[in-house]
């Protein structure tokens, strides 16, 4: 039994230093997802308003007007 325990004991801090990690990866993972699924209104808003502008449905006076609104 003692080559046993022996093994067993060296297994130990990896095994442990591998979860932490895991741990730690999977919070990050969560958490940059979560904050990227929370864009501001006003920042999906602007992106509308570009988008618009791109496409030529309206022109650059409105564009500015309107982009000046959202930035208030």
């Amino acid at each position: 039994m003692p080559y046993w325990n022996h093994m067993n004991a060296g297994w130990g801090p990896p095994a442990l230093l591998l979860s932490v990690l895991l741990a730690v990866t999977l919070v990050v993972l969560v958490a940059v997802l979560l904050r990227g699924s929370r864009a501001r209104p006003e920042d999906k808003a602007l992106r509308i308003l570009d988008e618009r502008f791109a496409r030529g449905e309206i022109d650059q006076e409105e564009y500015e007007r309107r982009r000046a609104a959202l930035l208030e």
